[in-house]
């Protein structure tokens, strides 16, 4: 009896053709009756021998060879030996000899959408197997005919190396032997219809850099960490009542080397953190550092989620820059955007010939606006992979915390959608149910695990309780961006002055929501592009009235209630809108103008973190209290913060009028200082001031004591008890 005829021919044909769902059944060691049958696909091979002295038969013409014999000396695994067509000699273990993997309950949690770790399995993960070393390669096409591994160790022969699938799960894993860090690698996916798609690795650890797609094996990480401290600190913090200031970055653009190119992470942590802590941030949040194809879309298009992009290095140097940041005293935030994905062909759409990661009808699956596709938040390997891939931030590179992009297009099946191009939920209605379980779940898991950790949304709407606990019906984030307050108070401070006092009601407007959700008040990226004009761009008036106004914009934002978050170059007043191509405009810096806007930045910074009056109850009433917030007339409003034992008082004029002998109630009579006038002439103000003042019991907006006032033009004050 021959070694072939142990085999049936359909199976033999779906081997030569690469169509196998279980090659396993064919290739490898196999006991039939008293004898051994071993049996290879070697492309392009002119010989093959296994342990370099028993030779295999090929089968016909194909590249099938096969061995039968008494197999007792026969080592477990084994080695093949093959010469080429060009007479080169190689050898390897066959990966055909190894057993499955991945384990059942790994696959249990996996299917039903709760595994946080399915980057340990799915990807590219080194492993040792029976004593042997080389790359477990994993992934989830249950939809596909047949699943190879391809890359340069098989000269991207998708008939070399094709994967097992694990019964129903989807799942396709294959061992392969002497596969080294470094090595490039994709998936080549056969289709139900017979079309072949090479797609990245969804789960890979590195890629090549763009333009190329390719993953890049990387061994489990070397790199010692030093931020047990700062981590220890992290989860100890009543961050509620802490002082926060983030400054967000782009990383490409934030500045570039002498010949124009990036920053690595290591060089650019030195150069940010020294800068950042000058400043007195205490949190960076980075645009998304995951992996992308296009520099244009700054991170937001997302191909690969467990990857740190190759633009600024490894894995291991991003590790070293959020280390850095930790040892400095620096939080490190990312952004990271589970709302969509682009439609590169190398990514995740129709990963394996079908909506698999999307949804199938393009009123559910695609978003017009951006050209991206939407997750299908009901498949629970969805959830489980992207489940894992939030984790895997926190975990494997100590991040912070996770700014989560576009949850409004999520929450809502219509968002940005005209009238019949949505389909409703279950209900009727236009809340995408699916996206809000998995947004819950995700926050629930987070804060669970990784205490002092945040999620933070970037959500638009008037959504309830975005920042409330999922007990209490809430989406359980830390905090929500607060996109209204953003909104007017741009809006009023791009009118010229003499027009503020018909637009009073969006300076005010705010505090009758501003306790209903855990806000940061965000400067960001956003609003700095597109047409829209840098910050200092957006102020009326002369060069003077533009940096004063720049600089009350400032102060109002630090001395209102809610987190503060500013985008770079907005610190020092830049006045070209962002350009994600170059670096910013440092070289202003010359400018008094401008360093003045640092220098009261850095005033702000320290004096946010130094009073408590200023943070400890950014999401409580009790910590605001208005003074006046009905002087229209003369576009001034003065408030209150407080703490359990202190107290500021804030005054603020919009107009470039000095108003003197300007009267406000204050809560206690006594001496009082300015902590920080935005008029003095170290900002390059006009230094209109008061110095000390003592308060007179005399009653004023029904409070028992008062004091009159200079008020500077475009100017605050911050005012304390002696």
């Amino acid at each position: 009896m021959n070694a072939i005829s142990a085999f049936p021919e359909s199976q033999i044909q779906r081997i030569l053709e690469a169509r196998h769902h279980d090659p396993f059944e064919i290739l490898g060691r196999h006991k039939k009756g008293k004898d051994d049958v071993v049996v290879v696909f070697q492309p392009r091979a002119r010989e093959v021998s296994l342990e370099g002295r028993y030779v295999m038969q090929r089968y016909g013409d194909t590249d099938l060879f096969l061995w039968r014999g008494d197999g007792k000396d026969l080592p477990r695994p084994y080695t093949i030996h093959w010469i080429d067509d060009a007479g080169n000699h190689h050898q390897r273990i066959d990966p055909y000899c190894f057993g499955p993997q991945i384990s059942d309950f790994d696959m249990h949690l996996f299917a039903e959408g709760t595994h946080l770790h399915a980057y340990r399995f799915l990807g590219a993960n080194p492993k040792t197997v029976d004593g042997v070393d080389g790359v477990l390669f994993a992934t989830w096409a249950p939809n596909a005919q047949r699943v190879s591994v391809v890359g340069d160790f098989n000269d991207w022969d998708g008939r070399c190396h094709p994967m097992r699938v694990r019964g129903g799960s989807g799942i396709w894993e294959l061992f392969l032997p002497g596969v080294g860090e470094g090595a490039h690698y994709k998936l080549e996916i056969r289709d139900q219809h017979g079309h072949l798609h090479l797609k990245a690795d969804p789960y890979g650890r590195a890629f090549e850099l763009r333009p190329s797609t390719a993953g890049l094996i990387t061994a489990e990480s070397r790199y010692r960490w030093h931020d047990s401290n700062w981590r220890k600190h992290r989860e100890n913090l009543d961050w509620l009542h802490a002082p926060m200031s983030i400054y967000e970055l782009h990383p490409g653009s934030w500045q570039r080397d002498d010949n124009g190119d990036f920053l690595d992470y290591r060089t650019l942590a030195h150069r940010l953190v020294d800068h950042a802590r000058h400043l007195g941030f205490t949190h960076i949040q980075l645009l998304p550092i995951t992996e992308h194809p296009l520099d244009a879309s700054w991170g937001y298009q997302t191909t690969g989620y467990f990857a740190p992009t190759s633009r600024f290095g490894s894995p291991d140097d991003f590790r070293y820059f959020v280390d850095h940041c930790h040892q400095h005293g620096i939080g490190v935030l990312m952004d990271w955007v589970p709302a969509h994905f682009p439609k590169d062909a190398h990514g995740l759409a129709r990963f394996d010939g079908s909506a698999l990661y999307e949804h199938e009808d393009p009123r559910k699956g695609e978003h017009q606006d951006w050209g991206t596709l939407i997750y299908n938040f009901g498949r629970n390997e969805v959830k489980s992979f992207l489940l894992s891939s939030a984790i895997y931030w926190l975990e494997e590179f100590h991040i912070d915390g996770l700014r989560v992009d576009a949850v409004a297009s999520m929450l809502y099946l219509d968002y940005s959608r005209d009238e019949g191009g949505w389909v409703p939920n279950i209900y009727g209605g236009n809340e995408n149910l699916e996206a809000i379980d998995f947004l819950r779940h995700m926050n629930t898991v987070v804060h669970e695990h990784h205490p002092g950790c945040l999620t933070i949304a970037e959500e638009s709407t008037s959504w309830p309780q975005v920042s409330r606990p999922t007990w209490l019906g809430g989406l359980g984030f830390s905090m929500k961006w607060n996109m209204g307050w953003m909104h007017d108070t741009l809006t009023y401070f791009s009118k010229d002055p003499i027009h503020r006092h018909y637009h009073h009601q969006q300076l005010t407007f705010g505090l009758l929501y501003a306790f209903t959700e855990n806000f940061v008040l965000p400067f960001s990226h956003d609003e700095v592009v597109h047409g829209k004009g840098s910050l200092l761009a957006k102020m009326p008036g002369d060069e003077w009235q533009k940096f004063a106004n720049l600089r009350l914009l400032y102060t109002y934002m630090y001395t209102y209630p809610g987190k503060k978050l500013l985008f770079m170059g907005c610190e020092f007043g830049q006045g070209r809108e962002w350009n994600f191509d170059a670096s910013l405009d440092w070289y202003v810096l010359d400018y008094p103008l401008h360093h003045g806007v640092m220098d009261l930045l850095k005033d702000l910074n320290h004096l946010h973190r130094e009073q408590p009056a200023l943070h400890q109850y950014d999401f409580d009433v009790q910590g605001f209290e208005w003074i006046d917030c009905n002087d229209a007339a003369q576009s001034t409003i003065s408030y209150l913060r407080k703490s359990d034992d202190r107290v500021v008082v804030v005054v603020l004029n919009f107009t470039p009028v000095v108003r003197e002998n300007y009267r406000i109630g204050l809560p206690s009579g006594g001496e009082w200082r300015e902590l920080l006038n935005s008029d003095s002439e170290f900002y390059g103000g006009s230094n209109v001031g008061n110095g000390n003042v003592v308060a007179e019991e005399q009653a004023w907006m029904n409070r028992p004591w008062s004091v009159e006032l200079t008020l500077p033009p475009l100017g605050a004050l911050i005012l304390t008890p002696v």
